[in-house]
């Protein structure tokens, strides 16, 4: 029932295309059910969210993951059907093989084997499931989020199994990532004639130097761990499709990426202060996708995360902020220590996605040890507390107010 490839597999078989889940959480719910596993369904907008819960005291470590998958594009570039898992070679085919079933899999079979192992210990685990990370992500991870925060719920560490290595298993795991900042510009102009300019506007003339000011632009020079804020133009369009009407609008799509030197308020005031500057006629929607987030690299999570790694890989992983967005920017600003760990990522998002065999045993392997790092972490800080207490009462009394 907890056999690591077998549970891979039985997601891989569930075509969970954003925002379905095609029956994913229902099916890991049974088996988190059958491990003493309280489980609380927060659905939200049409997208499946799961918070399931084993313990009722201690500090909370919870393992988050999402259920839903890409489309899968052509068809007959897959070896085998994109829902129906098949090994070749020690590779296992499918879509959200890497991204991320395997990870779920990995950390529900982990699990079970830590409770089998460790009956009695000092905590609790939780499990955030959602089917909306792939999506708009504003009915998934972010709304269970704020509904946990209603209840004073505090997660203390929190596992995201996103596809996190790059050459080998275990080589790279995230403690942060960049925030996100997508500005949708129009360009304000008059459409005419090309033959009588005098009598149009032409939009794409007019901006041109305000894009151009706007790509040379050095927002800042990096932050820590991040690299410096970056801006890529990912739509324009422009024109009526004849080639003798000048356009009456422009429009444009540009994202930011941003560390935390930045804000997304000083990045807005900045693009408009531009647009004034020539004196440009524009509307202009920003969408805030999440702000940066990073863990402390030295933190006792992370040191034990890195350990963890080293015992089932022999490797030292490399500490990483790149790579896009996750779910893991709506968690860490509740305070919880957050790193991503998970297989391959290679694969991920195109035709032929696929995992190694090797990986899905290896991650297991990894997250069992850091489960039982976290509590062997806290039942140390417990015992110090508790020494503590005996040499000084007002501990104990502090501990209260």
């Amino acid at each position: 029932m907890f056999d690591v490839l077998e549970l891979t597999k039985e997601l891989i078989r569930r075509p969970s295309l954003t925002p379905n889940d095609a029956g994913c959480q229902l099916y890991l719910a049974e088996l988190l059910k059958t491990l003493g596993f309280i489980l609380h369904w927060m659905p939200s907008n049409g997208v499946s969210n799961l918070w399931a819960v084993y313990g009722t005291e201690g500090p909370l470590f919870c393992f988050a993951g999402h259920t839903d998958v890409v489309p899968v594009g052509d068809l007959k570039d897959w070896i085998s059907p994109p829902f129906e898992p098949t090994l070749v070679n020690g590779k296992l085919y499918g879509r959200g093989a890497a991204d991320m079933k395997s990870g779920l899999a990995a950390m529900l079979t982990a699990t079970a084997a830590f409770l089998k192992k460790t009956p009695s210990f000092k905590g609790r685990i939780a499990f955030l499931i959602t089917s909306d990370e792939e999506g708009s992500a504003q009915h998934g991870t972010r709304f269970v989020m704020s509904e946990l925060q209603k209840k004073s719920e505090k997660i203390e560490w929190c596992v995201v199994g996103e596809p996190s290595s790059l050459e080998q298993f275990g080589d790279t795991i995230r403690i942060g990532r960049r925030g996100t900042l997508t500005a949708y510009l129009t360009i304000i102009g008059k459409q005419g004639h090309v033959a009588y300019p005098h009598l149009a506007q032409n939009p794409i003339h007019l901006s041109l130097p305000f894009f151009k000011e706007l790509i040379e632009t050095e927002w800042d020079l990096g932050h820590a761990q991040f690299p410096a804020t970056s801006l890529q133009i990912a739509n324009m369009q422009a024109g009526t499709g004849a080639n003798n009407v000048i356009p009456g609008t422009l429009t444009a799509d540009f994202n930011f990426r941003y560390n935390p030197s930045q804000s997304f308020e000083k990045l807005e005031k900045r693009v408009v202060a531009l647009l004034k500057k020539h004196q440009l006629t524009y509307t202009i929607r920003w969408a805030h996708s999440g702000e940066p987030f990073l863990t402390d690299e030295k933190s006792p999570f992370i040191q034990k995360t890195i350990e963890a790694i080293d015992s089932v890989t022999g490797i030292i992983p490399t500490l990483s902020t790149g790579g896009g967005t996750s779910d893991a920017r709506f968690i860490a600003p509740t305070g919880a220590q957050v790193v991503e760990i998970g297989v391959l990522n290679a694969s991920i998002h195109q035709v032929n996605e696929h995992v190694l065999v090797d990986n899905i045993i290896k991650l297991e392997q990894v997250f069992i040890e850091l489960l039982s790092q976290a509590f062997i972490v806290n039942r140390r800080s417990l015992a110090k507390l508790e020494s503590l207490k005996r040499q000084d009462p007002d501990v104990e009394r502090a501990k209260h107010n």
